[in-house]
């Protein structure tokens, strides 16, 4: 059997496309990116996109279940709240052809808003959950999930986190099943969810979570595995009922030698119950000292595993990201005396190195060095950002409230732009600036402007229903989009502005100024935000207004491989680099105020440089030289 290294990810588009899945769709977002994009790469056999935003990512996999097909829609964490609205439902509903909800939590918020841990949403929406520890648990357990979304008539919410994602395995590779389309069957009482037929679906719903807890009880994804061997009776890790393969059929064995001593006073036996990544974590600290309960289903539990392990130890850990999902349920089952939230960090992810740290005291020893001597390296937007010519000249407003979004640019709310006073969702900044700006109105004197931004990839997300909402309501507000032609922040993928699909088809461009004005706004200024000139005059024009209006700034991302279309909109782009005359340069720096990473200043020179080896010749910061002392080559 041929094997392979893969991330999660990629094992997950493995598993999908083994499974006979056909249709895929997702919205970008880390650490579930990639998910779609190696989904992308087997070609034919799965069609696979990228939708607006989650909510229609999950609705169209729906639809595609519905038509007779496997489906499945990837996301991040924070895209479930996007998505929930027609999950609940599909919940009641079921399904057609098998339809599996992948959620790629993050503990550690490492790049995103928040760490919401996901596992509440199987719990709430009622529906089972799968959670693998490593890459070739997540090709196989996708697999099953698929199997049991359509056994039991089920969406299934898939569970994987960063680690999980990005950490590499081996994965043994198979066949794919082919599986036929199914013929359509119109079923009023099973999908239109009207009040008359919701309550035989609610029925239904909890008959199939009795039928889950028996197979949470019988699968082999949930095995304990005892110190010194497998208890009598208990299944092997690895295998299905029948035999049927699960995992690389060692998974979560101890090897002899691991870990390190945690050994409790007395000799008291440890008992570790443990989901995902956790489980990996707490073998490499407990090795042979511990035994386990290793949970890989976990919507809904297996109560009788649970009490029947954990009656057995004097001290029991309970390991999990980030929320006591587990730990509640083992309370509830009569188990107070546990080692589990707040023992552990309730935040972060549950590292070997934060495990040790809680038990024992201790960590494992690091380098030490003279940290002084580190330069502080803060995320900072590229040189030749196309944002940067705008922030550069918002951030130099007076009374200006400045509500942002989630994208690149939600750097500039350090210096030194200090252009960003709010961030809480993709679309949302043009809402909040709408609620801030009726706020400050209802004033007897208003004394403050809202100026709201976000990228073209977040307006196509949910930023159109927030302009609605701006333009039906008559609001003052400043609504910005910057458009650099691409998803940036997740690594340049395609969206309905770019004129490209996932699978690199021809595709019809959305026209971003047509969007604004059918939303019902009349005043739409369009810019190169590289000339600050241009910027300052449609912040004034737009700022004179007592009405809504649109700023389009048009340039494209300095890292995006450029497309024919763009070469023909952007001749110029990325041509030449500028530098600095050290004849006219006085040191005064205030080049350095663009925040651009390629200029520099030479302490004994008391002048600025700039690097020809990461300059793009946006000429950005000629335009802030006082002294005329920057220049671009070829001018």
């Amino acid at each position: 059997m041929v094997k392979q290294l893969m991330t999660g990810n990629e094992a997950v588009a493995r598993g999908a496309w083994e499974a006979g899945v056909r249709f895929a769709s997702a919205y970008p977002g880390t650490p579930s990116t990639e998910i779609l994009e190696n989904v992308a790469g087997y070609g034919e056999d799965i069609l696979a996109e990228w939708a607006p935003n989650e909510k229609v990512a999950l609705e169209t996999a729906f639809g595609a279940s519905v038509g007779g097909v496997r489906a499945l829609a990837a996301m991040k964490h924070v895209g479930v709240n996007v998505a929930a609205d027609p999950l609940f439902t599909i919940s009641y509903t079921g399904v057609t052809g098998g339809l599996v909800l992948i959620t790629a939590d993050e503990p550690g918020h490492f790049s995103s808003q928040n760490e919401q841990d996901n596992r509440n949403y199987a719990k709430a929406a009622k529906i089972p959950m799968f959670e693998p520890s490593d890459s070739s648990e997540s090709k196989e357990m996708l697999k099953e999930a698929f199997r049991l979304s359509e056994e039991f008539d089920t969406p299934v919410l898939f569970r994987m986190t960063t680690r999980v994602c990005h950490g590499k395995g081996i994965v043994a590779l198979e066949g794919r099943e082919e599986r036929p389309i199914a013929d359509y069957a119109r079923d009023v009482k099973k999908y239109i969810s009207v009040p008359a037929h919701v309550n035989g679906m609610r029925h239904r719903v909890e008959d199939r979570m009795r039928r889950l807890a028996e197979y949470s009880e019988g699968t082999p994804l949930n095995f304990a595995e005892y110190q010194g061997g497998a208890a009598p009776g208990n299944d092997a890790p690895g295998t299905q009922p029948g035999g049927e393969k699960i995992g690389n059929g060692t998974a979560g064995r101890a090897q002899p030698g691991s870990g390190v001593s945690v050994t409790q006073p007395g000799g008291e036996k440890i008992g570790v119950i443990a989901s995902g990544i956790s489980y990996r974590y707490a073998k490499e600290v407990f090795g042979d000292g511990a035994s386990y309960l290793k949970l890989g289903f976990t919507n809904p539990l297996p109560e009788k595993k649970i009490a029947e392990f954990a009656g057995q130890f004097d001290v029991l850990y309970v390991i999990e990201e980030n929320d006591p999902y587990i730990e509640d349920k083992v309370r509830a089952l009569g188990f107070s005396d546990i080692r589990g939230y707040g023992f552990f960090p309730y935040t972060g992810e549950m590292t070997a190195d934060v495990l040790r740290k809680a038990i024992c005291g201790e960590t494992r020893p690091v380098p030490v060095y003279d940290k002084s001597m580190v330069v502080p390296r803060p995320p900072a937007l590229c040189a030749g950002c196309p944002h940067r010519g705008f922030f550069y000249r918002l951030g130099k407003r007076k009374d200006v409230i400045m509500s942002g979004d989630i994208g690149c640019y939600a750097l500039a709310f350090a210096p030194p732009y200090n252009a960003v006073d709010t961030t809480i969702c993709m679309g949302a900044s043009f809402s909040i600036a709408h609620g801030i700006q009726q706020a400050i109105d209802m004033k007897e004197k208003p004394d403050k402007r809202v100026v709201a931004f976000l990228g073209d990839s977040t307006f196509f997300h949910t930023g159109i229903n927030s302009l609605i909402g701006t333009a039906y309501n008559g609001s003052r507000t400043v609504s910005v989009i910057l458009d650099n032609r691409i998803t940036g922040m997740t690594g340049h993928q395609e969206n309905p502005g770019t004129g490209l699909t996932l699978q690199g088809k021809e595709a019809k461009e959305l026209d971003i100024e047509a969007i604004a004005r059918a939303c019902g706004i009349g005043h739409v200024f369009k810019v190169d935000p590289n000339r600050l000139g241009e910027v300052d005059k449609a912040l004034d024009d737009a700022l004179a207004l007592d009405e809504p209006s649109v700023i389009i700034t048009r340039w494209p991302c300095v890292l995006k491989k450029l497309s024919a279309g763009d070469r023909a909109e952007f001749p110029d782009v990325f041509q030449g680099n500028c530098f600095v005359d050290p004849e006219k340069c006085v040191g005064c720096k205030l080049c350095m105020k663009t925040g651009c990473p390629s200029i520099s200043y030479d302490s004994e020179a008391k002048k600025t440089r700039i690097s020809k080896a990461s300059c793009v010749g946006c000429e950005v910061c000629a335009q802030a030289c006082p002294k005329e002392a920057i220049a671009k080559e070829g001018n």
